[in-house]
């Protein structure tokens, strides 16, 4: 069992349910709440060893404190990752200090929060920082590849991490009919070395019924640009939650005969202990 390659699911999310302690500043598909404990029973329940913590946006916007607490609280099962606001005139200095700090592997861009270009300021010193740290950049891209594909050509020192397959997807059934439709420019990413993708929230974009076998085809070809060696499994739980349970989004990868024990073992954690440097139960 200890030579066993650890699951490990790149994207969750947890919060606690609304108050004036820790108000939310908008929206997010899921329950009411999604608190570290109900996170690792769900974990716990389908075998998932560890998990990338995101500190939801929509809910928390820059504030990662709650992550922080769920991480003191569970600092074994979680890498915490926060994303950064591009207008702040501290933005390097606020990455040097989330760095250092204890259960962190990543940073995050909502490239999608604002009308960027590439050379925004902030940007380019969340990346730059972020490089010098050591650390990896999950983008939050949709829509927004060729700018994400510039920021990933001008600084080739930082890891940077593609998003939910790079891919719009639907918050509630039924998914849309042209869901991989912008296949060709995801793909494209995949000549940048310091680029890796989450295929995270995939069985969103399908229109079939767990376990979702039309999914494979498309993800084949981010699978043959990439290599496994930079491809994440992740569920995006709780945002998935109105199209299927965290159970289908863990087992729908593990049932299938589209991925070989090795594919498997590289895409549900291997790959990912490599790019974040972190494993369930290392702590920091």
């Amino acid at each position: 069992m200890a030579n066993q390659t650890p699951t490990i699911d790149s994207q969750v999310h947890s919060y606690e349910k609304n108050s004036p302690a820790r108000p939310w500043s908008g929206f997010l598909q899921g329950p009411d709440s999604a608190t570290g404990d109900e996170m690792v029973a769900a974990m716990d329940a389908v075998g998932v060893d560890g998990a990338l913590l995101i500190s939801p946006f929509s809910l928390y916007s820059y504030d990662g404190s709650y992550a922080l607490e769920v991480y003191a609280k569970h600092p074994g099962r979680f890498g915490l990752i926060k994303p950064f606001d591009p207008q702040s005139g501290a933005v390097a200095e606020e990455i040097a200090e989330w760095a250092a700090t204890p259960g962190v592997v990543g940073a995050r861009i909502m490239l999608t929060a604002q009308p960027f270009e590439a050379d925004d300021l902030g940007l380019n010193q969340i990346l730059t920082a972020s490089g010098q740290a050591g650390i990896p950049v999950n983008v939050m891209c949709s829509s927004k590849l060729p700018l994400f594909g510039e920021l990933a050509r001008r600084h080739p020192e930082t890891q940077m991490v593609i998003d939910h397959v790079g891919l719009v997807q639907p918050s509630e059934p039924p998914a849309p009919p042209d869901t991989f439709g912008d296949m060709a420019n995801v793909l494209s990413l995949a000549r940048y070395d310091n680029v890796a993708i989450k295929i995270s929230g995939a069985c969103t974009l399908s229109h079939q019924p767990f376990p979702y076998p039309d999914i494979w085809e498309p993800l084949r070809k981010v699978f043959d640009a990439f290599g496994f060696e930079r491809c994440l499994w992740g569920t995006d739980w709780t945002r998935t939650s109105p199209l299927l349970t965290y159970e289908q989004g863990v087992e729908s990868f593990r049932v299938t005969d589209q991925l070989s024990a090795s594919e498997r073992s590289a895409l549900m954690g291997g790959s990912l202990t490599k790019i974040y440097k972190w494993s369930p139960g290392t702590g920091s």
